[in-house]
């Protein structure tokens, strides 16, 4: 399934892995927002509910591309910079092609997550 990201002029598009985690994630879809940088090494947000964490692993290492739940906090959370294995990290999909240094300089205009209908 393909995840369509929006802000300004810009569209990404992101393939999205089957597991339950990420069907509760399309579940709220679409769903409007505002990034906030954390560590210099992702965008994040948090949704209005947390997602599952059924059948999920551990922990994850994300790459940079990678949109991730973060369930500790409750937050989504795209890697624009490769980064440790955390535990309670649930990997949703990642970003299609090289295009994640767009959604690393967004500042505060809002994004929108929907689902891109083939």
């Amino acid at each position: 399934m393909k995840l369509k990201i929006s802000f300004g002029d810009t569209e990404l598009t992101a393939t999205l892995n089957d597991n339950d985690t990420t069907r509760d994630f399309i579940s709220m879809l679409p769903i409007t927002t505002q990034l906030e940088d954390y560590a210099n090494n992702e965008k994040i947000f948090y949704p209005e509910r947390k997602l599952t964490k059924v059948g999920a692993p551990g922990g994850y290492q994300p790459s940079k591309g990678d949109i991730t739940y973060y369930a500790p906090w409750g937050d989504v959370a795209i890697f624009y910079k490769d980064f440790s294995y955390s535990l309670g990290l649930i990997r949703l999909g990642e970003i299609d092609g090289n295009r994640i240094e767009k959604l690393q300089k967004i500042a505060t205009e809002p994004v929108t997550f929907e689902i891109l209908e083939e």
